[in-house]
């Protein structure tokens, strides 16, 4: 559950000024997140947030990214953008079609990219099998991969 975890709250401190630990733990809650407030701490360490001022004054939680961070996340995208045709879930599976010859690195992508949240992949000629530890993360999984497919 900490990937889908960890990507709202990507979106949430991009969507919102969160200023504090208790806005953050309020607005996963909002979401439907059952977390307390040690779970919210240890996220925001594991995700390496840090706090910037804003233009009027007020620090908010923001995500550092390095050179080396954004190269390496657009190389992924772009992998995934380019070789991926569909993607459905079935159970704690997410089965991807890819172009022919293009799931190994798709696959490749997916391991590196996803940091954690699928257990492996399984990666034929045109066809990747993303195992997740359940359904409710693979459902997340693949809202996620959608947004890449979209892009083409």
């Amino acid at each position: 559950m900490k990937l889908p975890r960890h990507t709202k709250i990507i979106e949430l401190i991009r969507k919102h000024e969160v200023t504090t630990q208790e806005k953050l733990l309020e607005l996963l809650q909002q979401e439907g997140f059952s977390v307390t407030q040690a779970t919210v701490s240890r996220d925001i360490r594991e995700l390496r947030l840090v706090k910037q001022p804003t233009s009027h004054g007020v620090s908010k939680y923001t995500i550092p990214e390095t050179e080396e961070a954004k190269n390496k996340n657009a190389k992924y995208g772009f992998i995934l953008s380019e070789t991926m045709i569909s993607a459905e879930a079935a159970g704690n599976l997410v089965v991807i079609k890819t172009y022919a010859g293009m799931a190994n690195a798709a696959a490749s992508s997916i391991d590196a990219f996803q940091q954690g949240s699928v257990v492996g992949t399984l990666a034929g000629d045109d066809t990747i099998f993303a195992v997740l530890r359940t359904e409710a993360e693979a459902e997340s999984f693949l809202e996620e991969l959608k947004k890449w497919i979209k892009r083409k």
